[in-house]
């Protein structure tokens, strides 16, 4: 029984041009966010095969292979959903305020999660968070799909660094894709996700 599944895309593939094409999205998202889903689901068989044999001695592999594909799939169901075609501009209310305080402008904050994705090393994300403990906002690299974050961190607002992201119409020019990102962000996504980060941080 299949665990995961592949979300629709809450928009026509050509909805986001011309900041990002139609066939960019389309392999993204029934070809590569498939592919995750398909290998958290399968790993997931082999591990319950491992558990049934009693045999774990290929578990660090099938753990660190879940990981990656599970990781995948949640920041590419987050992705979709942090765009639209009527994005852009900047935050208000209760997240701008958060903004402001937790890195000092809205500019400095667009600086930093620009140069995170941007510079994230080989294939990776930037990534705004929640961090719980501190109860405040913070800018993650993460490799791949799921290393360098803080434990228990909420991403609320995902840059997709993966070349496949962007390749075909941005080539290896990665900061021109990340400043179109910027063109179609979904604040109000964004702000609903960081309202229920906070209302889920027990108080004290």
């Amino acid at each position: 029984m299949a665990v995961y599944s592949l979300p629709d895309l809450p928009y026509d593939y050509a909805a986001l041009e011309p900041h990002i094409n139609g066939q960019i999205l389309e392999l993204h998202h029934d070809k590569h966010h498939a592919a995750y889903v398909k290998g958290a689901n399968d790993t997931l068989d082999r591990i319950a095969e491992a558990r049934d044999k009693g045999d774990f001695s290929s578990i660090v592999g099938l753990e660190k292979t879940l990981a990656f594909n599970v990781s995948g799939h949640v920041l590419h169901t987050l992705y979709w959903q942090n765009m639209t075609p009527d994005g852009g501009e900047r935050p208000d209310g209760d997240l701008a305020e958060a903004i402001a305080e937790h890195f000092g402008s809205f500019e400095a904050f667009h600086g930093q999660m620009s140069a995170a994705t941007t510079l994230v090393q080989g294939s990776g994300w930037g990534v705004l968070s929640y961090e719980p403990a501190s109860r405040r906002l913070i800018v993650e690299q993460v490799y791949d799909h799921h290393g360098n974050v803080g434990i228990g961190s909420v991403p609320l607002l995902a840059f997709d660094a993966w070349e496949h992201a962007y390749y075909l119409q941005y080539r290896n020019v990665r900061p021109d894709f990340v400043k179109a990102m910027w063109e179609v962000v979904n604040w109000p996504d964004v702000a609903a996700r960081y309202a229920a980060a906070l209302a889920a941080t027990p108080a004290g």
